[in-house]
């Protein structure tokens, strides 16, 4: 009796220590299969820090635009001058009381928006980060410089391609019917939603690349569906360009795709499938 007592003392105990080295295991595979400061939280917490991200980059782009705000009218009067030709036709008209100081605001807003953006990917990666894996930490890292200069790309090709074929358009698609009267309040509309929105545009290259190089998505999956894509894009660029003759959401959809299939180029290029 005893000498069976024994040996159910010994199972017991090798049955203990089997499970005790299982667990062990499983813990050394989910430290190896897992981000390492990954750990699991209520959704309150989540929605909490996530409006703390946003927070800040409201505040950024905030604080960018008052700073801006006093120099507003001399950025008015140098995109004026620097994008239509002087002239008696294309001098600014004002059809409202606080025009000047709307336009002045939004100039201000721009500025602040595209500051703003490379914040916004900080944000968006710091949100993130207790999630990614070490390579996926530096791809993010590497973004928040490429976002900016992105941005100033985008700027500079609306303000050195995209505008002056606009606004060459305007002047003359109407020649010898009517003649185009300049509202400062519109054309600054659309001049500012150009910039901003081709600021935003030249983001999709990083975008893409991110989404490949972390494993969200594969370069072949987006080549199969490019045409969903494309339509995409122009139905995005007609209801943000605020250009009822087609000519500016054509050309931002054409650069859209130019963008969006180089980036599938460059990343079949480095070797990502």
């Amino acid at each position: 009796m005893e000498k069976n007592s024994a040996k159910e003392d010994e199972l017991k105990e090798t049955e203990v220590e089997n499970s005790a080295k299982e667990d062990e295991l499983k813990e050394k595979g989910d430290k190896k299969t897992g981000p390492r400061d990954d750990r699991e939280l209520p959704i309150v917490d989540h929605i909490g820090e996530l409006i703390k991200r946003l927070a800040v980059i409201v505040g950024v782009a905030g604080l960018v635009s008052v700073i801006t705000f006093p120099f507003a009218d001399t950025a008015i009067n140098f995109l004026w001058d620097s994008i239509l030709p002087v002239s008696e036709v294309t001098r600014p008209r004002l059809y409202g009381i606080l025009e000047l100081k709307f336009t002045e605001f939004k100039v201000a807003s721009l500025v602040g928006l595209i500051i703003a953006l490379p914040v916004c990917v900080y944000e968006l990666y710091a949100f993130m980060r207790p999630g990614l894996y070490e390579h996926e930490r530096r791809y993010y890292l590497a973004a928040i410089p490429t976002s900016l200069v992105l941005a100033l790309v985008g700027v500079s090709f609306a303000y050195f391609v995209v505008l002056p074929t606009v606004f060459t358009y305007f002047l003359y698609y109407s020649e010898g019917i009517a003649t185009v009267g300049f509202g400062l309040g519109q054309t600054f509309n659309l001049i500012l939603v150009l910039i901003g929105y081709l600021a935003v545009v030249f983001q999709i290259p990083l975008f893409v690349m991110l989404a490949i190089l972390m494993g969200i998505v594969t370069r072949k999956w987006l080549a199969k569906r490019r045409i969903l894509f494309w339509g995409g894009f122009l139905g995005i660029s007609f209801i943000f360009s605020p250009d009822p003759t087609g000519m500016a959401p054509l050309i931002v959809a054409f650069t859209m795709v130019v963008l969006f299939e180089g980036t599938l180029l460059a990343a079949r290029w480095i070797g990502r499938e």
